[in-house]
């Protein structure tokens, strides 16, 4: 992907003017371009109601989208026995299931910023939670194991876009107010992955028993998040992404991520936890059940793994950017999990609980590894790509770990080999985590 591509996601078409297109607080402005003033408030266009609604929207928007970006994996996860056996699935195939989030992210993700660019990030949110609805509803019910992919991966191609395109949003929107912004849309992301662990086994008994219906029927949540953005969309606004800084645009020497070993460092680092993240969400179920524990409560241990995220949604990224190194945190956020993998080994059932605590606690490294995204570049744009290069190759290096996790369950025919690997590669994200958390600027490596 070009570097302009990366640097400047506001849309294609020039930005309306209408007044009540605008955010009432200014937020969302497009930036003045090189030798121009920025406009007085007093300058700017009286807005109507709609416009001085339009910042609660978004708002709604980002809380209700976010809600829905993990649902249609934990949800799975919860049933994944279920619709194993509903599909005729072997192991192999349920590994490559839990595969297919990091592969669509991957795919997807690196098109989200052109997207953004074209259409407009609130346009392709929108589409991406129109998505998301169509993807969930139809998978159950789309016969056989490839329909059943087909569909997963049209939700996660929503779900992807989406999760790439909502930093920008709150960028744009909400510039002076970033890191509450964000706080409240990192601990919705966990609030939805909890509530769908917790309670898709408890909804498909109470609707029938059937795990088709279990799975589709988070679909409606989709649905409810696609309204505001339609609003917003209909204001005839599609949001723009974070200004190019006019350094930037004005000969300031491009930066060439692939030059920084710092960005190297948090890519590998970002792509260990989200397979650690994905293993989790895809697996810890099944090791529970197969050591004895019910379904119902199986999904609640996920869901209180999962709810972990939101506290520490909060205060890690606080904790971190106060930090000089934040390489402490992500070796104690390390052996947290290789102690919860030591305890998933030794006693699965007995220790449940703490196990699932500890695995928490462990998947707090995505709030860490996006608060070093924005503390390793001295630029807006450097940020920009930087975030999509580190999520781009995490992803991609995120993939082969569930499907691994599946292979060697279904060859050896328990949980020994795939914890063992799971703790192994704990190893090298505490490594890489330290060295990702030097006070480094990519700029000065390239």
């Amino acid at each position: 992907m070009a570097d302009d591509d990366l640097a400047t996601l506001g849309p294609a078409a020039e930005p309306c003017t209408t007044p009540a297109a605008r955010p009432a607080d200014g937020a969302g402005w497009p930036q003045p371009g090189p030798g121009q003033a920025a406009p007085a408030p007093e300058d700017l266009p009286a807005t109507g109601p709609a416009g001085r609604w339009l910042p609660r929207i978004v708002i709604a928007g980002l809380v209700l989208a976010a809600l829905n970006l993990r649902p249609a994996i934990t949800s799975l996860g919860a049933l994944l026995e279920e619709v194993r056996d509903g599909l005729g699935m072997s192991g192999t195939v349920a590994g490559l299931l839990t595969s297919v989030p990091a592969l669509c992210f991957a795919a997807f993700g690196i098109a989200a910023p052109r997207l953004a660019r074209r259409f407009g990030p609130g346009a392709i949110v929108c589409a991406g939670m129109v998505a998301i609805t169509v993807g969930v509803v139809v998978r159950p019910f789309a016969g056989g194991v490839g329909g059943f992919l087909a569909a997963s991966a049209l939700a996660l191609a929503g779900i992807a876009v989406s999760n790439v395109l909502m930093p920008v949003v709150i960028k744009s929107w909400f510039a002076d107010r970033v890191g509450p912004m964000t706080g409240l849309y990192s601990m919705a992301l966990a609030l939805g992955t909890s509530l769908a662990a917790a309670l898709t086994v408890p909804m498909t008994d109470a609707l029938g028993g059937s795990w088709r219906t279990g799975l589709s029927v988070w679909a409606v949540l989709a649905a409810v998040a696609v309204l505001p953005w339609l609003v917003v969309v209909r204001q005839r606004r599609a949001l723009t992404g974070p200004a190019t800084d006019g350094a930037a645009r004005t000969g300031e020497t491009p930066v060439r991520i692939t030059a920084s070993p710092t960005a190297w460092a948090l890519a590998v680092f970002f792509g260990l936890q989200a397979t650690a993240a994905y293993i989790t969400m895809g697996w810890m179920p099944q090791i529970f059940r197969d050591a004895g524990v019910s379904a119902g409560t199986a999904g609640v241990l996920l869901a209180v793994t999962m709810a972990m995220g939101v506290p520490l949604s909060f205060v890690l990224p606080r904790l971190a950017s106060r930090m000089r190194h934040q390489g402490p945190l992500a070796a104690l956020l390390g052996l947290c999990g290789l102690a919860g993998y030591a305890g998933l080994w030794l006693a699965p059932a007995a220790g449940a609980w703490a196990w699932a605590l500890l695995m928490g606690i462990s998947n707090c490294a995505f709030p860490l590894a996006l608060t070093m995204i924005g503390m390793r570049s001295t630029s807006s744009a450097g940020v920009v790509k930087l975030s999509a290069f580190v999520q781009s190759v995490g992803y991609l290096i995120s993939i082969p770990g569930p499907l691994l996790v599946g292979t060697l369950y279904q060859h050896s025919g328990g949980w020994g080999l795939p914890i063992a690997l799971m703790a192994g590669l704990m190893v090298p994200q505490i490594a890489v985590g330290v060295l990702a958390g030097r006070d480094r600027r990519i700029e000065d490596e390239t």
